[in-house]
């Protein structure tokens, strides 16, 4: 039979309030599914953001495609337009993605013309890289998307994690059946996600990494995506990047587009 409390208290010469005090102290200080989601999604979608990135897709014969981007995100994520820079074969060609990805504009210098792709055009591969235009576009859709829970603590690279796993909600179509996020205990921002293909498998999994301090607010500098299906992977690496940028009026439109 296990010793009450007020019985383990008298032993050791505590009162009983200290007990209680201390346990409900220790419960509060973990964070609920929920709580750690909103506590992520606030420090990773900033209202606005203006960057400058390069892109490295490696393939499974191991070569190397790298291009320059300018990207530009409003709304928290909801609005996002990215430019090619570089090499020249790409340069100028954008695509703009709005209401999280859900309607999504590409416009190529060689023909003029923007053109409006298909609603399950989301799921593609941007470059033909490891990221989605759904990974770059969703905005904190997931929030809605997934039922979130705190599996308890953990660890990545000795770092002390909250281990979070989000099951999707079949009727909100979200972009994976699972994932998992070990989620950094001492500021919620996240260090390694999974994602789960349908069959039960872990599809792709992110590394975020060189996180820096940018106006406030902690930022991966270096992004790893690894497809384990394809064997393949693309690296993101922030080059330049500000929150405090506001979108000209009709700045994402499909006109700004060709500009």
């Amino acid at each position: 039979m296990m010793p009450r409390i007020g019985s383990i208290a008298a032993a050791y010469g505590i009162s009983v309030a200290f007990v209680l005090v201390f346990f409900s102290e220790s419960t509060a200080q973990i964070p609920t599914g929920r709580e750690l989601i909103d506590k992520m999604t606030e420090r990773m979608k900033q209202e606005n953001v203006r960057s400058r990135s390069s892109q490295t897709i490696e393939t499974s014969s191991g070569q190397l495609r790298t291009f320059l981007y300018e990207s530009y995100a409003a709304d928290k994520g909801e609005k996002v337009l990215m430019r090619y820079q570089e090499p020249a074969s790409v340069k100028g060609q954008a695509f703009l993605m709005l209401n999280n990805a859900d309607d999504i504009w590409t416009y190529f210098p060689r023909t003029g013309r923007v053109r409006k792709l298909a609603s399950h055009a989301k799921k593609q591969k941007v470059q033909g890289g490891d990221f989605t235009y759904e990974d770059l576009g969703s905005g904190d859709t997931w929030k809605e998307e997934y039922e979130p829970k705190n599996l308890g603590e953990d660890s990545y690279e000795e770092i002390p994690c909250w281990k979070l796993e989000l099951m999707g909600i079949p009727e909100k179509d979200p972009a994976y059946p699972r994932i998992l996020i070990w989620v950094r205990h001492d500021d919620s921002y996240p260090l390694k996600m999974d994602y789960y293909s349908e069959k039960g498998r872990v599809q792709k999994t992110l590394f975020l990494k060189d996180i820096r301090d940018v106006e406030g607010t902690p930022t991966a500098h270096k992004m790893i995506m690894k497809n384990l299906e394809d064997d393949t992977e693309t690296r993101m690496e922030v080059l330049e990047m500000t929150y405090e940028w506001e979108p000209p009026k009709g700045f994402f439109s499909e006109r700004n587009l060709k500009k």
